[in-house]
This record gives C-alpha cells, structure tokens and sequence, in this order.
C-alpha cells in the first residue's frame, strides 16, 4: 500500500526537525555537555520519531479501511507494524 504523499508531508516534516534535534544531541556529546539536557534532547527526538511513526500506520490503516481492504492482510500488516512501535 503506498502512503498518501499529501498526508505524509506533516510527517515528513516533523522526521526532519528529529533530524535536526539528532544532529543537535551528537553536538551536544562532541562538547560534552551535561547528561541531563542531552538525555532530555534525546528523549523529544525518540517522542517525534514515534509520533511520527504512529501517524505513518495510522494513515496507512484508514488508507485500508477507505479502499475496502477487509480481506485482513493489510490490516494485519498494518497491526504488525504498528505493534512494531509500541
């Protein structure tokens, strides 16, 4: 199933700024700045990611219930991936 482009531009954008927060915690461990503010830029990046992973399957399974896909195998890839997440 392919992911609706329109609706994956909010995801992909909110990926991009866990990017860029990414890049920031490596800088922040190259300076050696201290553990608790690395680990709570540490913590946003992996809370984005999720999101963002979350609203990928989310999509992905009312792209299946919108097309009729009942026979339950995208819905039990979609379960699968979601489950994958948690």
């Amino acid at each position: 199933m392919e992911l609706d482009s329109e609706a994956m531009k909010p995801v992909l954008n909110r990926i991009k700024r866990a990017q860029g927060q990414l890049a920031g915690v490596v800088r922040m461990l190259e300076d050696g700045r201290d553990c608790e503010d690395v680990v709570t830029q540490l913590a946003a990046v992996s809370k984005a990611l999720d999101r963002a992973g979350f609203a990928i399957v989310a999509n992905g399974l009312q792209q299946c219930v919108l097309e009729g896909g009942t026979d339950g195998l995208d819905t039990k890839k979609m379960e699968k991936l979601f489950l994958s997440l948690a």
